[in-house]
């Protein structure tokens, strides 16, 4: 809980919090015994399982809306449901509003869009829907904060919901005392800021902090940096840290999915304050719990110090997302090509509302398949315009020589039904996967992920081929 304190006191330095709740879309999932007598669970149920988690959100001014039988409800759905109802049962003392991702805050406010009647009418009421929340449990622990029929309140976020433009500046507009907006946003989550932002009209998106399962590694000390820039300072004595020098990597060698996008520029790691601006590494951590020298797989770029320890940026994970032959795409690459095609549907009010990729070798020449939902539909000449984009703006040079060359196809945009990320997110809790630690997919494939390859393929109502080195 340590660095929930600390990231809090840099985060009230700059966005004072008075006595208020928390607003917090957090699922915890079964835990279940190990052949060998341990309890297993995720990272961050184990978090919300703690004795100290609610002592400790209630010390730093952040105490949860929602009842424990909500946030460990064994129905994602209903849990929602709940979550958002108690939130606007705690309106005007909502302080925060926060999950673990940026993409849950998200989720919680696209399904506000659809179920804010639903809500209003549950209130006015005094009692759950049945329809919407069936679990006992949860039914129970939130009844017990409707204090009968509320026809006022009711009245009131139906007013604010009137009144509000395509859902912007939902947030403030519900919430009117809340001071920001907290969550993982960097990464994979870096493409919900665009609409997170849109929700939280002028609320500061606030960066939290870095970590992994495996442990926590810093703390977001400067808030106001908006989550683009965000950098983490490492501290010393949540663990051991140690940062293998990377350089980007080179060469041939046909690469696969798994490989890597930066090599080795030194056979040893350095340690905390031997790392160099400007440069990039991989983490290594040895931590209380027993890891030992445990690669996390993600490459920092080393912004600055904070005093002796140095301030990480992420990058992105070392493991390719695509490759066909001598091509080497990254996480980043994908998300920028996608950021450029996105600008030519925001000149027609239209959005990504999620993007995955596959790298298409059934065939030959293979070839680069990026999946897209969008949040309404689009003309077949903006959608081609889009897909000559995304192939353009793929930079790496053994992708650009290959595609001259013919060494690999015209890139492929397959554009999903609306509502296809939804059934992903179904898949992945139907096997088990906490929603807490989601993350949408951003490269499938037939080896790994093969269920989900199978939903978006089955859900793609158009298909357009590049033309951009015809």
């Amino acid at each position: 809980m340590q660095i929930y304190r600390t990231s809090y006191a840099f985060r009230n330095r700059a966005f004072p919090v008075e006595d208020g709740k928390a607003l917090q879309f957090i699922y915890g999932s079964r835990q279940f015994t190990t052949k060998g007598g341990l309890t297993a669970t995720t990272a961050t149920t184990n978090v919300y399982r703690s004795e100290e988690f609610m002592p400790t959100m209630r010390a730093i001014q952040s105490q949860v809306c929602s009842p424990e039988a909500v946030i460990f409800g064994a129905d994602f759905a209903q849990s929602l449901y709940c979550h958002l109802l108690c939130g606007l049962l705690y309106a005007d003392e909502v302080r925060i509003v926060s999950a673990t991702f940026a993409h849950s805050i998200v989720l919680a406010f696209q399904t506000f869009e659809r179920v804010w009647e639903e809500l209003c009418a549950d209130i006015r009421a005094g009692a759950l829907s049945p329809a919407r929340v069936a679990a006992p449990a949860v039914r129970g622990a939130v009844e017990a904060l409707l204090a009968g029929p509320d026809p006022a309140r009711a009245d009131e976020v139906a007013r604010r919901c009137a009144g509000l433009s395509n859902w912007y500046g939902v947030i403030p507009a519900l919430f009117p005392n809340a001071r920001y907006v907290h969550g993982i946003m960097t990464g994979t989550m870096e493409h919900y800021v665009k609409k997170l932002r849109h929700y939280a009209g002028g609320l500061p998106l606030v960066a939290a902090e870095y970590g992994a399962s495996e442990g926590w590694v810093g703390a977001n000390v400067e808030p106001e940096t908006p989550p683009e820039s965000a950098t983490f300072t490492v501290l010393p004595n949540i663990a051991y840290f140690e940062f293998i020098p990377l350089k980007a990597a080179t060469g041939h060698g046909g690469g696969t999915a798994g490989d890597t996008c930066y090599a080795e520029a030194e056979p040893e790691p350095v340690g905390l304050t031997e790392v160099t601006v400007g440069e990039h590494y991989e983490v290594v951590v040895t931590t209380f719990a027993g890891l030992y020298r445990y690669r996390l797989g993600d490459v920092v770029q080393v912004a600055g110090f904070y005093n002796s320890t140095p301030k990480l940026k992420f990058v992105c994970r070392r493991n390719l997302l695509l490759s066909i032959n001598i091509d080497k795409s990254s996480e980043q690459d994908l998300q920028l090509a996608v950021d450029s095609a996105a600008k030519v549907l925001a000149a027609e009010k239209l959005e990504v509302v999620d993007y995955s990729s596959h790298a298409e070798v059934s065939r030959d020449p293979g070839h680069y398949v990026v999946f897209w939902e969008l949040n309404a539909d689009a003309g077949d000449d903006v959608l081609q315009s889009c897909c000559d984009e995304l192939d353009r703006a793929f930079a790496d040079p053994g992708y650009v020589g290959s595609r001259r060359a013919r060494g690999i196809g015209p890139l492929e945009l397959r554009v999903l039904q609306r509502g296809t990320f939804q059934k992903v997110l179904r898949h992945y809790l139907s096997l088990g996967a906490p929603v807490s630690q989601f993350k949408s997919p951003r490269c499938v494939g037939r080896a790994n992920n093969s269920g989900v390859l199978q939903i978006l393929s089955a859900n793609v109502v158009k298909a357009f081929f590049s033309a951009a080195y015809d």
